[in-house]
C-alpha cells in the first residue's frame, strides 16, 4: 500500500474537530437551542488545560463536562474553549484547548465524536508544567455533592463500539 504523504486522518480529525468548534461557538453566541445540550470529555494532562487544583486531583486524565442549562460566558476560539461552570455553588473557569477534548456529544439528537489520544512523546505528561488556577477547597466535587446543572459524567454510555 502507497505512503499516506496527504494524513487523510489528520485532515478528517481537523475537519471534525472543527464541527465542534462550530457547535460550541453557536451555543456561545445563542444558547443552546430546544434540548440540545453537550457533554465534552477532555484529556485533563493536556498542556493549556486550566481547571482547579481539586478537578485535577479528583480526574487525573479526564474530565467531562455537561453544558446543558448553568453555564456562563463561554467563549470559543480557533484553539480553545473557556467556560464558567459551577462546583459546589463555587463558579470556576475552566480553559480548554481543542485539541485536548475526547470525546463531545450531543444526546439529545444522538450525535456523538472520538477523538483519538495523540501518539505518545518522550515526555512523560506529567513532566510537561501545567497551568493551574487556585480554588477554595469548597470548590472539590463529591459525588453526592455535585450539582444537578453541571455533572461530570462518564461518556461510555455515548461511546461507539
Amino acid at each position: 500500500m502507497a505512503q499516506d504523504l496527504y494524513q487523510y486522518e489528520k485532515m478528517v480529525e481537523h475537519a471534525l474537530r472543527g464541527v465542534v468548534r462550530d457547535a460550541l461557538t453557536r451555543a456561545g453566541r445563542e444558547g443552546l437551542k430546544s434540548a440540545h445540550h453537550f457533554y465534552i470529555g477532555f484529556d485533563t494532562r493536556m498542556p493549556g488545560v486550566v481547571i482547579p487544583e481539586q478537578l485535577r486531583a479528583r480526574y487525573p486524565e479526564e474530565m467531562t463536562i455537561v453544558l446543558q442549562h448553568q453555564f456562563w460566558d463561554l467563549k470559543v476560539t480557533e484553539e480553545t474553549l473557556s467556560v464558567t461552570l459551577s462546583f459546589q455553588k463555587q463558579l470556576e473557569r475552566l480553559v480548554v484547548p481543542l485539541a485536548a477534548i475526547r470525546s463531545f456529544a450531543d444526546p439529545s439528537v444522538n450525535f456523538s465524536l472520538e477523538f483519538a489520544m495523540p501518539e505518545a512523546k518522550d515526555a512523560s505528561p506529567a513532566a510537561v508544567p501545567i497551568p493551574l488556577v487556585p480554588a477554595p477547597a469548597s470548590a472539590a466535587v463529591k459525588a453526592e455533592d455535585k450539582p444537578a446543572s453541571a455533572e461530570v459524567v462518564t461518556l461510555d454510555s455515548f461511546r461507539k463500539r
